[in-house]
């Protein structure tokens, strides 16, 4: 028998230490060569850590939540025979755990649900809930019929003790109002109103990985950076007949949603208020105004938030806004999102869909100064020439670093946003 010692590899230029952030093995397993062993983090890239023999585990370095520092032994490894020299280890490649962003338009198709918000995770952290079932997966598990519904719909019908599957619809996907007709017509297996809930048992959460990272730049953003939200009101109803003509002759591209059009339309107006797509170096009194738009991309993940990034988006058409998206969440959803799809952002884009507010109030991603929120789009009765007319209407949020950016500067920047959304065919053509 010998003794061998996994010392945990160089995973990253200028990484002192990793996160562990889940043990797949315990002291007294028996476990194969290549066998994963722990999941590390570094920044936001989860880094799977193999095992380069074979034995039994007789030593663990730490527990979940513990910071390894490079070089130091991660695991002791009992092995037949003599212990085999220790290589230098090679870097191991970065992977990510991530959740898409919806446009902020409309209820998603299934396309956009699978598309955009639910990236799925590589690996689970130990402090991360058990995964829900989606319905794709119940239907396979247990014969159940597929049911397609927004996650808010299924969380209410949740928590009133409904079985989606017993809810009748006119269309492709049950909504609330066929919960509310549920309810009133057919009594169904809904908990009365009134009825006390059972309580759920209390947990206990360690913050780790992903979640630690989120709350520590939260943190740091909200101590550091003052902010004020600016919020505007969009006419958007040429914008989504707009939208709605190219999709139908979109041959082989990816279905627009409104997210293409409103990058688009940052990418004409931030040359002209060039102080908003910026990075702020406070530590050194830097201010670097960035001539590309490497646009971020706030995304939902079942760990926490993510923001990939959209590389020079001021030379990108619509429809090759739209395929980024696509790729950059299926790419995060597989796991292979590089380090580098995650870094750099000059100005993040967040979006909530249809679920989304009337109004939001952004925390800036720093060293970023501003961050754009979308609100969700609402049919609104509206005078215009003193005519009424029903307009479609969503408001977009403006939070800025107001060390950098002036109120006078962003008024002026949402204006002229304004006036690309509110004309598509100047967005377009401009």
């Amino acid at each position: 028998m010998a003794r061998y010692e996994f010392k945990l590899p160089d995973i990253g230029e200028g990484i002192a230490e990793a996160e562990i952030v889940a043990w797949h093995v315990k002291v007294g397993d028996t476990i194969a060569e290549d066998q994963q062993i722990a999941d590390m983090m570094t920044d936001k890239a989860t880094v799977e850590m193999e095992s380069p023999v074979a034995g039994k585990v007789i030593e663990l370095a730490g527990e979940v939540g513990d910071q390894i520092p490079i070089g130091s032994v991660l695991a002791v490894i009992e092995t037949e025979g003599a212990a085999p020299a220790e290589e230098a280890p090679a870097p191991v490649p970065e992977s990510v755990d991530e959740r898409p962003i919806a446009d902020g338009t409309e209820q998603p198709t299934r396309e956009q649900e699978e598309a955009l918000p639910t990236m799925a995770v590589q690996s689970k952290p130990a402090w991360a809930p058990e995964p829900r079932v989606e319905p794709e997966v119940a239907k396979k598990e247990s014969g159940a019929p597929h049911v397609l519904a927004s996650p808010a719909v299924r969380a209410r019908a949740r928590d009133l003790g409904i079985d989606l599957a017993q809810v009748k619809t006119t269309s492709d996907r049950i909504r609330h109002s066929d919960l509310d007709a549920y309810l009133l017509y057919s009594g169904g297996t809904a908990a009365p109103r009134g009825t006390a809930a059972t309580a759920r048992p209390d947990e206990t959460i360690k913050v780790v990985g992903l979640r630690r990272k989120i709350a520590e730049n939260m943190q740091e953003a909200k101590r550091r950076i003052p902010h004020f939200t600016l919020v505007e009101e969009f006419d958007v109803t040429d914008l989504e007949d707009t939208r709605a003509m190219m999709n139908r002759d979109r041959g082989s591209n990816p279905k627009l949603t409104l997210l293409p059009f409103l990058i688009t339309a940052m990418a004409r107006a931030l040359p002209e208020w060039p102080m908003l797509n910026a990075t702020y170096d406070d530590d050194a009194n830097v201010i670097m105004r960035h001539g590309a738009l490497n646009l971020g991309m706030a995304t939902q993940t079942p760990n926490g938030l993510m923001v990939p990034v959209i590389r020079n988006a001021q030379g990108l058409s619509v429809w090759q806004i739209a395929g980024e998206i696509l790729r950059l969440a299926d790419a995060a959803r597989s796991g292979k999102a590089t380090r580098d799809e995650l870094m750099g952002s000059s100005i993040t884009l967040s979006s909530l869909g249809p679920m989304g507010g009337i109004t939001s109030t952004p925390v800036i991603n720093r060293p970023e100064v501003a961050i754009i929120a979308v609100n969700k789009v609402e049919e609104k009765v509206v005078v215009i020439d003193g005519e009424v007319e029903v307009r479609k209407r969503m408001n977009l949020s403006l939070s800025c670093d107001h060390r950098v950016v002036d109120g006078w500067d962003a008024a002026s920047f949402m204006q002229a946003l304004k006036g690309y959304i509110e004309n598509p065919l100047r967005l377009l053509s401009a």
